[in-house]
């Protein structure tokens, strides 16, 4: 669509996190030494937190795509609900490890064979666990235990954990204690500012050969970082409704005003949808089946494709020369694996 218009060899703000556009601002950047510094120690847990759309899990991603020697076992959990009695199921899947049917207690020992067999190979084994505010209490202390598999002084497990602003409140729980003595480092991480926004956007932009087409105006900046309080997520949203915007009135200029009306858009979708909404785009989710959550999000995003319909039906049946191709919805993912 917009990417021929603009001469791009992709798109820019897709919402799946690609290492390959990791942006470096100075809060991202100290998280991710944080999570060196941790892969470096080789045990404990580290902690990573931040509101939702802040990019963590572009970060764990980043880190696990810089794995590039044969020293590390890294899986990363996606955690949707999960109860307490998966935990160890879903470690163990994620390792290509048998899972179904069998006891806990032969997960534990199919767990511990293979951490020890890694650690005989002279291999570190990383568990990264993202949406980690969604697990509850009990099972964060099954991947405590897990921290427990050592050989001598060497820990054979290490977990990073990566979660919304609330798992900082789980972790403040009294019966939570033993866990906070295990970790090693954490960080919180917060919003880009004005600059850092601009930054991000036009580092997106250049990775896709960007050439200043749009042009982007300073007082366009100042709007999205306003719109978008400097969320990652919410930015790349509004950047991808923008480019399509411009692109249905055959313009090369982003302005104020063009980032005004796109919000106010995605605003009046919002309230129409009752919540905020946000562009997928081809996005593949991972959700457990039939959730309700999956499914709220498929009716938002029908509402939020129908809308997008009317503006580009609204200027094709005007007396254009060319008009733009139908707009295409592809359905999100409902599968568990990306």
């Amino acid at each position: 669509m917009y990417q021929k218009f603009y001469a791009l060899t992709g798109k820019p703000f897709q919402l799946s996190s690609d290492p390959r556009f990791f942006y470096g601002s100075t809060i991202h950047k100290r998280a991710l030494s944080y999570l060196r510094y941790g892969l470096m120690q080789g045990e404990g847990f580290i902690v990573i937190t931040g509101p939702i759309g802040t990019g963590k899990t572009m970060l764990a991603r980043t880190l696990v795509s810089e794995l590039t020697d044969n020293n590390t076992v890294a899986a990363q959990v996606v955690t949707t609900q999960l109860e307490a009695n998966d935990t160890l199921r879903i470690v163990a899947a994620s390792y290509g490890l048998p899972h179904e049917g069998v006891t806990k207690a032969a997960l534990l020992k199919t767990i511990e064979c293979f951490l020890l067999e890694r650690a005989q190979e002279g291999k570190q084994v990383l568990l990264l666990v993202d949406e980690a505010q969604n697990l509850p209490p009990e099972s964060i202390e099954e991947l405590r235990m897990l921290s427990n598999f050592q050989v001598g002084e060497r820990a054979l497990l290490q977990c990073f954990l990566l979660g919304q602003e609330e798992f900082r409140r789980t972790l403040a729980l009294e019966n939570m204690e033993q866990l906070r003595q295990r970790i090693i480092a954490a960080y919180h991480l917060n919003t880009l500012d004005r600059d850092e926004t601009q930054g991000y956007i036009e580092h997106r932009l250049k990775l896709v050969g960007w050439k200043a087409d749009p042009t982007i105006a300073g007082e366009a900046y100042n709007a999205i970082h306003e719109h978008t309080g400097g969320l990652p997520r919410r930015i790349n949203s509004l950047c991808d409704r923008l480019l399509l915007y411009s692109y249905v009135e055959e313009s090369h200029t982003i302005d104020e005003q063009a980032v005004n009306t796109v919000a106010n858009e995605i605003a009046e979708e919002s309230s129409h949808a009752g919540g905020k909404t946000e562009i997928q785009g081809e996005t593949k989710i991972p959700v457990e089946k039939g959730s309700p959550n999956m499914e709220n999000r498929l009716i938002q995003l029908e509402e939020t494709v129908a809308a997008l319909k009317k503006i580009i039906d609204r200027f094709a049946g005007e007396d254009q020369p060319d008009p733009p191709p139908s707009l295409k919805l592809r359905r999100i993912s409902t599968g568990s694996k990306e």
